[in-house]
């Protein structure tokens, strides 16, 4: 672990397989509960409790760091996954709430985890593309998902793959030891144990203007990303008419576009716009992608319709990286993981809301429409807000 190229080899292997474990479920949901007579809702009820695990855990994870080290809390949280996923394997109804909660523990702290790693071992110059990369490990473990769970289904059916995925991050555990002597060199010690209740990470938070700030637009950052992979499907099927083989390519190409999108934002944040200008910008895209996805009729070609699904994924789902590494960036040394934690309960909490905050709205216009509609024009408000923000901020460095 001599450089920081290895240090996010370890970091993003680690964050696809504990990304992986979460989406392994709602893969072969459909399978299962065929089996086990649930209804389909169960599955948003599962997602729901994955993020309020991770809102608990990313919050506790700042001390666990500091204390055991970021690999030791990293091994910790893939061994929660691999319980979590034979948990599910039970295959009762309780036992998947269980294994909810299992993976939110196990999801939660991994971010805070590998941006204190990467805080300490990247250089300055080129942390917005370091954090992108590693954050792509968040999508890769979806495509993993996708690619590999259904094809173990059909060889070895639902529980077998369960539990094969949950080897995979027992492994990956083991490996993740060969790096902790050196990636965990921080740990222990009286003075690095902070003291403090549960929330002190937030104390931590809204102490620092500009950490607030960030912690409270990704609760809206948070909630688009989720509005748009959750409803496109049904939005292009139900409203556009598309077939659903042909809404799950548009999905797919979303998605595909996020991971670009990560990489180019993490980029050009070390090149040409610095994180703190580039987010307002990214809102903007948001929120113009959002109301342009409202307009969607059956007059639009279907390559507009792509291109503009392309765009929105690009911006709602390539976010995280450059905002990750503005938190690291602004936390004090040391503390890139607790802030981190921090800030990402705000997130989760973003994640957990906006859906149903989303599918209450369309009720008002009655279709889901309404609903881009009316986060398209939250999230513009949210850009001029990061700009006002910015523009203040850089006032009060200059006086």
């Amino acid at each position: 672990m001599n450089n920081s190229y290895s240090t996010l080899a370890v970091t993003l292997a680690i964050q696809a397989l504990v990304s992986m474990a979460t989406f392994t479920v709602p893969v072969l949901a459909l399978v299962a509960l065929r089996e086990l007579g649930g209804n389909v809702s169960l599955v948003g009820v599962f997602v729901a409790l994955i993020y309020l695990g991770a809102m608990i855990s990313s919050l506790l994870s700042g001390t666990w760091i500091l204390r055991y080290g970021a690999i030791r809390v990293s091994q910790v949280c893939l061994l929660s996954c691999a319980a979590g996923l034979a948990i599910a394997a039970g295959g009762q109804t309780w036992c998947l709430l269980l294994s909810a909660l299992a993976l939110g523990a196990g999801y939660g702290p991994v971010t805070p985890a590998s941006s204190h790693i990467l805080a300490r071992t990247t250089p300055a110059h080129l942390m917005g593309l370091m954090f992108s990369l590693k954050q792509t490990g968040v999508p890769i473990g979806g495509v993993l998902a996708g690619m590999l769970i259904p094809g173990l289904v059909a060889v070895i059916d639902w529980r077998g793959a369960l539990l094969v995925t949950g080897l995979g991050c027992v492994l990956m555990a083991c490996i993740a030891q060969l790096a902790r002597r050196e990636l965990d060199d921080d740990r222990g010690g009286s003075s690095n144990r902070p003291r403090g209740h549960v929330f002190k990470p937030l104390a931590m938070i809204f102490a620092m203007p500009r950490m607030r700030n960030l912690a409270l637009c990704s609760i809206f950052f948070g909630a688009m990303q989720l509005c748009l992979t959750t409803y496109l499907v049904s939005y292009l099927t139900h409203d556009y008419g598309l077939a659903l083989v042909s809404a799950g390519v548009i999905l797919a190409l979303a998605q595909g576009a996020g991971v670009v999108g990560r990489l180019l934002w993490g980029w050009v944040a070390n090149r040409w716009l610095e994180p703190q200008r580039l987010l307002p910008l990214l809102a903007l895209l948001m929120a113009s992608a959002s109301l342009l996805t409202a307009a969607f009729t059956q007059y639009w070609p279907l390559p507009l319709v792509a291109a503009v699904s392309m765009l929105f994924g690009a911006s709602a789902i390539g976010w995280n990286g450059v905002y990750l590494a503005e938190v690291a960036r602004l936390a004090p040394p040391g503390t890139a993981g607790q802030y981190t934690g921090g800030t990402l309960f705000f997130t989760y909490f973003g994640v957990v809301t906006g859906p149903p905050l989303f599918a209450g709205l369309t009720q008002l216009g009655d279709s889901l429409a309404s609903g881009y509609a009316w986060f398209g024009g939250l999230m513009l408000l949210i850009a001029l807000a990061l700009v006002r923000l910015n523009i203040s901020s850089t006032r009060a460095d200059s006086s």
